[in-house]
């Protein structure tokens, strides 16, 4: 076994790795870019060595620079975790030249696999079943075109490197195929070095099934069953479960054949992936990927195996810890991935700092939290917006989706937009309950999963409860504010410090502002009573309630209801998290001046931090309404922004390779309107 290993890699994936070697008795080296100066994964490892820039081009990207890493620590292997250099057959290749163990797949069968038009021909040689299309070489727009035709819309284009969503565009028709043809080709460019695409039959109820493999030296392969990965957004998995709802024995044994069969026809070593779209009785190969999947842990969880400690066995030549024979599920393990982005934008990414964050407690073999993220981190344009994943446990389906709908109610952030909404909606919705599932399941279900649809305002009374426990929470803070200048007086009992709102010949009572959103300002009247609680008044609404604290955190009561919840203060900005949902209010300053309203539709900003990759108007140029005007790369996601009018294009404010922040002018329009 080795002594010390080095992991080319960050975040949650980095950390898991890590606990293992340390388990294990291995020394570790972690690698970091500027950006991740003290997180969470160089804390945890024996040595932490710094690799460059924040851009993962420049930092997590660059071999060399990891290989002089691992040179001068003393590693003498590298685990690459998911991402970045993971499947890199080049990188792979320079470990061993370097006379380091890549702790992952030969190169040949990377490269093998890399390709998706070249393993799809593997495959179909090797007897596996192949979705209908086109992987040849030519890559014209004519040839593509007249294959697409060929095959039947609709169809699905995809980057023949890479994976992860990247270079896809699903086309109905033959009017979008040139279009759809351009962007993915520019998407795989960018993301992957490669514009080669393939075309495929797509689907329109597929389920998203794939094998967990693994292999060693000796030449056995074996397969560890099934996860669904199903529930998707952006072609991204978002609720990954094993074993796969459904799935029978007949065609579980059939699954992982074809599986294996894929692993030894590349000579495969390692853990691998093979994935597999099913729609009715047939399923068929879609990719393999060479490397550690992000929703490994399920896999662990039902079968109660250590994936990373059978990786680092098998790099270091030792056989396969078991074999098929001894290899059985348990129960059913659901794993959710957190994202800092908006469900309700099209799940733009979302950048900030973690100003509170409140995990569920792990329990072994029950929840489980893997994360490479703490409190008071930040949330950057760099990397992918993943904070975590939450894995659950239960002895059947049910059981397991009981569990996960309590763990995600206990999750808490502030300070960046989340997907957790959208993740307890999917838990608590009768078609996921019903194991309904497909990879069309968000967009069809978007009425009752997006954007607050699933409930009238405040039909449970969480608004009234959120902006009362904001309203208290100030009020107590204002009246320690005033006891302790009260006690730095000297004068105690001086009536100037008292926090009652006793006024001569007035109403005992204070007024707060607040501001949600973008909706009017509301005042709400404060009355402190007697008994030590308050008369809240706002328009429409009167309550009597109260804000006290115990071991188990505030708990609140309106009108003799009480709830638990936590109150988190941001500058002027209250949330309050109530039932798992963020409830956020702006307190406002009556003295400060009014708001100004942003500019309309006369310009285009960037939605999210991110480097501006194509430029594609001119001053000067007349654009119809909805036509392409800049592309930004942000988290690993290329956002097409678009024209909100017709209009003459009077700025471009920014060039290919800026990096822009979040609202930054990039197109300005003239005023009036454009000549014919």
């Amino acid at each position: 076994m080795f002594r010390k290993i080095l992991v080319a890699n960050r975040g949650e994936i980095a950390c898991r790795v890590i606990d293992t070697a340390r388990r294990l008795g291995i020394a570790t080296v972690a690698v970091y870019s500027e950006a991740d100066a003290g997180a969470r994964h160089t804390r945890l490892a024996d040595e932490a060595w710094p690799i460059g820039p924040a851009p993962a081009r420049q930092s997590y990207l660059v071999a060399d620079t990891i290989l002089e890493a691992a040179r001068r620590s003393g590693a003498e292997a590298i685990h690459p975790g998911y991402g970045f250099l993971s499947e890199n057959a080049a990188f792979a290749q320079a470990c061993a030249e370097a006379g380091l163990v890549f702790i992952g797949p030969p190169p040949a069968a990377i490269r093998a696999m890399g390709s998706k038009a070249e393993s799809k021909a593997l495959m179909e040689r090797a007897g596996v079943p192949l979705v209908p299309g086109y992987h040849g070489e030519a890559q014209d727009i004519p040839v593509l075109r007249e294959a697409a035709a060929r095959i039947g819309y609709p169809v699905l284009i995809k980057a023949s490197a890479g994976g992860g969503g990247k270079g896809m565009r699903i086309v109905a028709s033959a009017d979008d195929i040139a279009a759809a043809i351009e962007g993915a080709k520019r998407e795989a460019a960018a993301s992957f070095g490669d514009d080669r695409v393939l075309i495929e039959k797509y689907l329109t109820r597929p389920r998203h099934i794939e094998i967990q493999v693994f292999a060693d030296t000796q030449g056995r392969t074996v397969s560890l069953f099934e996860r669904d990965c199903s529930i998707q957004r952006r072609h991204q998995k978002v609720l990954e479960e094993a074993p796969a709802p459904g799935m029978d024995p007949l065609r579980r044994k059939q699954m992982g054949e074809a599986a294996v069969a894929a692993a030894r026809a590349v000579g495969y070593v390692g853990a691998g992936t093979v994935e597999f779209i099913a729609e009715g009785d047939a399923f068929y190969f879609m990719e393999m990927n060479t490397r550690l999947q992000v929703e490994h842990p399920v896999t662990e969880m039902v079968t109660g195996l250590d994936l990373v400690e059978w990786q680092l066995r098998v790099a270091a030549g030792e056989p396969l810890p078991l074999g098929e024979d001894r290899l059985a599920l348990r129960g059913h393990a659901i794993e959710a991935r957190i994202y800092a982005e908006d469900p309700d934008r099209d799940f733009l990414p979302a950048v900030g700092t973690l100003v509170h964050l409140r995990q569920p407690q792990d329990v072994p073999g029950r929840v489980r939290v893997d994360t490479g993220i703490v409190q008071g981190d930040q949330i950057t344009a760099h990397y992918d917006p993943m904070i975590a994943k939450l894995i659950v446990w239960g002895e059947d389906r049910p059981a397991a989706l009981r569990r996960l709908g309590a763990a995600l109610a206990e999750y808490a952030v502030v300070g960046v937009t989340t997907n957790l909404g959208l993740l307890r909606a999917i838990a608590g919705h009768d078609a996921f309950a019903a194991a309904e599932l497909d990879t069309g399941f968000i967009a069809r279900h978007a009425p009752d999963l997006l954007g607050g649809a699933s409930a009238a305002p405040d039909s449970d009374g969480s608004e009234t409860a959120a902006l009362a426990a904001t309203a208290l929470s100030v009020v107590r803070d204002r009246a320690a504010e005033n006891a302790g200048q009260a006690q730095a007086t000297g004068d105690p009992w001086s009536p100037w410090a008292a926090p009652d709102a006793w006024r001569m010949n007035g109403e005992a009572a204070q007024d707060l502002r607040f501001r949600q959103d973008d909706a009017p300002a509301i005042t709400l009247r404060v009355h402190p009573l007697a008994d030590g609680s308050y008369r809240l008044a706002w328009p429409g609404r009167s309550v009597q309630a109260a804000l006290t604290a115990d071991a188990a955190g505030p708990l609140l009561a309106i009108d003799g209801v009480s709830r638990r919840l936590r109150v988190v203060w941001h500058g002027a900005e209250c949330t309050v998290i109530l039932a798992g949902r963020n409830h956020t209010f702006v307190v406002e300053d009556p003295l400060a001046p009014p708001r100004t309203e942003a500019a309309g539709s006369d310009r285009v900003t960037a939605p999210v931090p991110g480097r501006v990759t194509h430029v594609l108007v001119r001053p000067g140029d007349v654009v119809e309404r909805n036509a392409p005007l800049v592309i930004v790369e942000a988290m690993k996601m290329e956002i097409t922004l678009r024209a909100p009018q017709r209009g003459t294009v009077a700025q471009v404010r920014h060039a290919v390779d800026d990096m822009v922040e979040e609202g930054t002018e990039l197109v300005t329009f003239a005023a009036g309107e454009p000549g014919p």
